[in-house]
């Protein structure tokens, strides 16, 4: 990523938390100048203040990039400080679940470029998936720039349209927390077989981990699941009670975000 605008114009957080943090992280570790973050937070971490970058202080006139990355509830105390940007070419970015493009078109004006992005927790280590939809105002040139911002913290889709968001939400923004309940009811499973609880647990974390790196490679997880499955085998007999309510299992657990980050969005 070549920072040379951004450098020079300067970067904005409005709100520096576990998601701000992150990406902040991976834009100095790619080589951004701490000089020209200018974080605005009322609580900034003690990493945040080691990083050299301007904590709460002047902001610049005309920003690259404007980074909202408060909670859905501070939204609207905390944007309407932002709105003299609107109108310019400074380009906004929102990882703010639940608030819509329409209202930062009507806080900052519909000719602003405003991009909203829902990246996961595993962009904390750099492993993270965002999906990415931009405002009318939003040329391919500023969805290149969030592409490449954003691939600091991981893979980044393009969605057709905003209505799309809810699903994303629903499936990989909350998915982490999904995984995770799958490592504990498999190392409890596990331990009802009779292993010790740290050896169960030890066993399913790394269980999950690495075949979720098997399932970045090129073969598609079910080619993967079949490789595995011997015909009347142990595997298949596990798959055959898993497979019997898991599909529809998951899709309710899905729908179910879906449909509670629609809600919000409503709220919002």
């Amino acid at each position: 990523m070549d920072f040379k605008e951004i450098d020079a114009r300067g970067l904005v957080i409005l709100g520096c938390g576990k998601m701000g943090s992150a990406m902040l992280k991976g834009w100095l570790d790619g080589g951004l100048s701490p000089t020209a973050v200018h974080v605005q937070d009322p609580y900034p971490s003690d990493w945040v203040e080691s990083t050299g970058v301007n904590v709460n202080g002047a902001l610049p006139d005309a920003p690259a990039l404007v980074l909202i990355a408060v909670k859905p509830q501070m939204m609207t105390e905390a944007l309407p400080a932002l709105q003299s940007y609107g109108g310019g070419e400074t380009l906004f970015v929102s990882v703010a679940a639940g608030t819509s493009l329409a209202t930062y078109g009507h806080i900052l004006g519909l000719e602003t470029p405003v991009i909203r992005a829902m990246p996961n927790t595993p962009a904390a280590i750099g492993q993270g998936i965002t999906a990415i939809v931009g405002s009318q105002a939003s040329t391919d040139a500023y969805m290149d720039l969030a592409e490449g911002l954003l691939a600091a913290i991981g893979k980044t889709v393009r969605l057709a349209h905003e209505g799309q968001m809810d699903a994303v939400t629903g499936l990989s923004g909350s998915g982490p927390a999904y995984v995770f309940h799958m490592i504990e009811c498999m190392a409890a499973a596990g331990q009802a077989q009779g292993l010790p609880p740290e050896m169960a647990m030890e066993l399913a974390r790394a269980t999950v981990a690495g075949a979720g790196q098997l399932a970045l490679g090129d073969e598609t997880p079910e080619q993967l699941r079949i490789n595995v499955t011997s015909p009347n085998g142990t595997t298949q007999a596990g798959l055959e009670v898993l497979m019997d309510s898991l599909p529809s299992l998951m899709r309710a657990t899905v729908r179910a975000a879906t449909e509670r980050s629609k809600e919000l969005s409503r709220d919002g």
